[in-house]
């Protein structure tokens, strides 16, 4: 599933040039509605959402960056809501189980009784990642396997692992990724940012003239009036859910760090523009994250499956941008954006803890791919559970926040040599059903399964 075949960052192809831009346009998340679902809201009030990833977005969808007083209040407010953790869900474990079955018994019983629901679900008992899905016909049961530890609220408002750091996995994720698992088998979840054929055309025919300016400042400022607004669109998961302000505020913030805006918070991992040639004419790649997964691990019966080296790739590629403003891909890359996007696959568990977003994007990638094998496999009927509230029940929605729309353009030019480079970059692809394609015929996690097996006299939906 390619989530990035429109994002621009696009090539211009009548230029002498002399010196080096960097365009990058931001990207928001959205302010909450205040809808409630019985308890599952988090804030009225929009601190919650204003301050997701570092960014906002207000009523009309204009994206925008968090105010330091919005993220202090979102801190607040959280800590504030917080609830106790039971010792034993405070642990620190290699290997948290989650039956699908008793979670969603737990979340109907929450329903029934007009009770809100627990931080022990929103925070799915503070997985961190899924290692394992097992299936247990016996038991009618799916279980997810994974790491977890109990959960802090940072000094930004993230809900984070209380000793890694890693963001903990949300409840309100996993279910836009079930209940988008089928579509996602065609089209699959797109996230772009884009300037309208209009800006670009503009852009394209006043930068002859910008660049005699000899000003980056009033280049800069040219650029971004030639551009003008540009659009957001998504495409696979509501653009009003968690989910997708996840997939939009990682993308803003990869562009910030591509193009310069602010430091990297992790050493080794400079900006794209620092890295650019003096010399090759104009340079304008594009970059987007994608998951990167080593093939499953699958047993004889189809019962234990194995994720083996999660993690995120950054992708690049050179683009075009023809007359009229339409952008062309070249399939080609320079040797410095392909070199910038390993050092952000290196660097990226890094830069996860450190600027939490980027978690957050590797646990609904996670997500994805569980739900599209849970789909792809029919691991419910298989099992003999149907999971109705998780999958579809209507009394049970995800929240809704305004979604994000368009955002104003924004230029970086920097003196590099005697050329320009012109770059846009950003984007997520997530291939979930790609990688639920490719398995491996291993009995390795059999043995894992065994331990896993739910116990008959306990009905708690989570055990160590």
């Amino acid at each position: 599933m390619r989530l990035l075949e429109n994002l621009w960052g696009c090539r211009f192809k009548p230029v002498a040039i002399s010196a080096t831009i960097g365009l990058i346009v931001f990207s928001l998340c959205a302010q909450s509605r205040g809808q409630n679902n019985g308890g599952y809201g988090y804030d009225d009030r929009g601190y919650y959402s204003r301050a997701v990833g570092g960014v906002a977005i207000d009523a009309e969808g204009l994206l925008n960056t968090a105010r330091v007083d919005d993220l202090g209040k979102l801190r607040q407010l959280r800590l504030q809501a917080l609830e106790q953790i039971p010792e034993e869900l405070n642990a620190n474990v290699s290997a948290r189980k989650i039956s699908l079955r008793r979670l969603n018994a737990a979340v109907e019983d929450c329903l029934a009784q007009k009770k809100p629901i627990p931080d022990a679900i929103k925070y799915l008992a503070g997985l961190q990642r899924i290692e394992y899905v097992f299936v247990y016909p016996e038991q009618k049961d799916i279980v997810l396997v994974g790491p977890g530890e109990g959960w802090k609220v940072d000094s930004k408002g993230n809900v984070v692992g209380a000793t890694t750091d890693w963001p903990v996995m949300l409840f309100d994720d996993l279910l836009v990724a079930l209940r988008t698992a089928r579509d996602a088998a065609h089209g699959g979840i797109l996230c772009s940012i884009d300037p309208t054929p209009e800006g670009l055309a503009r852009m394209n025919q006043q930068l002859p003239e910008l660049q005699q300016t000899g000003d980056p400042k009033l280049l800069a400022a040219g650029l971004e009036k030639a551009l003008g607004m540009q659009r957001i669109s998504l495409h696979g998961v509501p653009d009003t859910s968690h989910f997708a302000r996840v997939l939009v505020a990682a993308d803003y913030r990869m562009k910030r760090l591509a193009m310069n805006f602010e430091p990297s918070p992790i050493r080794g991992l400079p900006s794209y523009l620092q890295m650019a040639p003096t010399t090759g004419g104009v340079q304008s790649p594009r970059f987007w994250l994608e998951p990167k997964y080593d093939d499953l691990l699958r047993d004889a019966d189809g019962l234990a499956y194995q994720f083996r080296g999660p993690g995120v790739k950054a992708m690049t590629e050179e683009d075009y941008i023809a007359a009229g403003g339409k952008v062309e891909h070249t399939g080609k890359t320079s040797k410095a954006a392909q070199r910038w996007a390993e050092l952000m696959t290196e660097k990226y568990a890094q830069l996860a803890v450190a600027d939490p977003i980027f978690g957050q994007l590797q646990n609904c990638m996670e997500l994805a791919v569980v739900a599209a094998l849970l789909v792809k496999e029919r691991l419910p009927e298989k099992a003999g559970c149907s999971l109705p509230t998780l999958f579809d029940s209507p009394d049970l929605k995800p929240q809704v926040f305004y979604a994000p729309k368009q955002v104003e353009s924004k230029a970086s030019v920097l003196k590099k040599g005697r050329h320009w480079v012109i770059s846009a970059s950003g984007g997520v692809a997530i291939h979930s059903w790609a990688i639920a394609d490719k398995v491996h015929p291993d009995d390795k996690p059999l043995e894992l399964r065994q331990r896993a097996v739910p116990r008959q006299d306990d009905a708690a939906w989570w055990w160590n």
